[in-house]
């Protein structure tokens, strides 16, 4: 269905992609992976008509050779993607973005209404037809978009990062739905940084690395430990490079902490220097909000929070960062970047006061965040470029600079490799072994059990604003933790 051959793509002073290969069939998933900055993205954009690529590149779909692709004619031939933030019309009903464009001269709304929900029927959606796309969740919106890009005929269809953002339990209804559209002959190329799921799913991996084709595997001739050293150069264990650090007094405690407005009921917690303590649950379980309320965000409306024993009132940021606490968001697009800043400016954020504040002293800037870029192993031109230009796994590097930049005793992570390569992740799971050493302690929000089961010293599993158990990881399994988290949650 879509054959790209000797596929190259330069820009001033960077070779994106150089001699890369992928054919697609139909009734096939097709696994494209790579570290972040290995092309992908940039293969897609070429795939699609949005990016050119350089002469002598051959792009061929249901067999035709397309010449001057543009997006509108690669849609016409039948290709579509879905980005993992989904390109809707929140303002816009369910409806009325599936149909957008199909209507014609003259719009028949009772016809929209039953295509829609015609389409939304192929995807297993259950959603009402006349709802504002912005209240939808993401799981929904992603269905949303597939059954869109099927609405259009789509006989390939590209899905990047479908489920960075849904639960595991969306997750797994994705999941089925892909299967289901190999069974009906469309032709999937499936774009993630979790291996389980492609391990799943697909017939075939093909593998990027700096831009260039490492090869294309069938099924049987890969595992996980395999497509780790395609993609990175690293062995499995490396991910997990899991350090034993000793433990000192307790730092934080919580004693019956409640945040009423985001469910968090009753939390009692605690957390030693060179300690590690993962939690984890189901998304929307509370542990975000649990983080949120440590860190000053959602202060809480009854408990108490004590530093080295002592209680502390926490009702800001301000307050948070005073007793040396620090708090790594989980969307780095919205909260963990500022992505019009150069990267030394990002990162001394939160500590301009002690910079000068207005009379800010440039040098100083500078040598902070070109020694945390450089301990972090941010892979820029210079600390001087626009941090929206980095890659996913540099973007998260820079966030979690700034933050180590306030010279923290406790730092929070919330799903701190979500959406970055094996590369990255394994980076960032170093760097927290080197600072629980140093006696720092983490708290480690992950919804990816290898992690917590990995990296942590105990586990926190949250259900419906309450912990439901804490286990020492030694102890823990894949099927204790689900235990904890499912139980009675219906």
């Amino acid at each position: 269905m879509l054959r790209l051959r000797n596929i190259a793509k330069t820009y001033p002073g960077v070779r994106a992609l150089r001699g890369v290969e992928l054919e697609l069939r139909a009734g096939e998933v097709h696994a494209l992976l790579g570290e972040n900055g290995a092309g992908k993205s940039t293969l897609i954009k070429i795939a699609s008509g949005v990016v050119a690529p350089d002469p002598g590149a051959v792009i061929e779909l249901a067999g035709a050779p397309v010449e001057g692709a543009t997006p509108r004619r690669m849609q016409e031939l039948g290709l579509a993607v879905v980005y993992q933030n989904p390109t809707l019309f929140s303002e816009l009903s369910v409806a009325e973005n599936l149909m957008l464009g199909e209507d014609g001269p003259v719009i028949s709304w009772r016809r929209r209404a039953a295509r829609a929900r015609e389409l939304l029927a192929r995807v297993g959606a259950t959603i009402d037809v006349d709802r504002p796309v912005k209240e939808l969740r993401m799981a929904e919106k992603q269905l949303l978009e597939i059954a869109r890009a099927l609405g259009r005929s789509a006989k390939v269809l590209i899905l990047d990062e479908p489920t960075a953002s849904l639960s595991q339990q969306d997750a797994d209804r994705l999941l089925d739905l892909v299967e289901k559209l190999r069974g009906d002959g469309v032709a999937v190329l499936y774009i993630t940084h979790r291996l389980e799921e492609v391990l799943r799913l697909a017939d075939r991996f093909t593998v990027l690395r700096d831009g260039a084709y490492v090869g294309t595997y069938p099924r049987a001739e890969v595992d996980r430990a395999r497509l780790v050293r395609l993609m990175a150069g690293r062995e499995l264990a490396e991910l997990f490079p899991k350090v034993t650090a000793a433990l000192g007094e307790t730092l934080l405690e919580t004693r019956g902490l409640c945040h009423a407005p985001s469910g968090v009921r009753d939390v009692s917690l605690s957390v030693r220097r060179g300690e590690i303590l993962g939690l984890g649950g189901l998304v929307g379980a509370g542990r975000t909000e649990f983080a949120r309320v440590l860190f000053g965000l959602a202060p809480a409306t009854s408990g108490e929070i004590r530093i080295e024993g002592r209680p502390i009132r926490v009702a800001s940021v301000s307050d948070a960062l005073t007793h040396g606490l620090a708090y790594v968001p989980e969307d780095r697009k919205e909260h963990g970047v500022v992505e019009a800043l150069p990267i030394a400016e990002n990162i001394s954020l939160p500590v301009l006061r002690r910079m000068g504040g207005a009379w800010l002293a440039e040098a100083a800037e500078n040598a902070l965040a070109a020694e945390l870029a450089l301990r972090l192993g941010v892979k820029a031109a210079s600390i001087f470029v626009a941090a929206g230009t980095l890659s996913g796994g540099n973007q998260q590097k820079v966030a979690l600079a700034r933050w180590l930049a306030t010279k923290p005793r406790l730092l929070i992570l919330d799903e701190p490799t979500q959406g970055i390569d094996v590369g990255a992740k394994a980076e960032i799971h170093r760097l927290m072994g080197e600072l629980v050493k140093e006696g720092m302690a983490i708290i480690l929000i992950s919804s990816e059990m290898p992690e917590l089961l990995g990296l942590a010293d105990r586990i926190a599993v949250f259900r419906r604003g309450r912990v439901a158990g804490v286990l020492p990881a030694r102890e823990a399994t894949r099927e204790s933790l689900l235990h904890l988290a499912l139980e009675d949650a219906a």
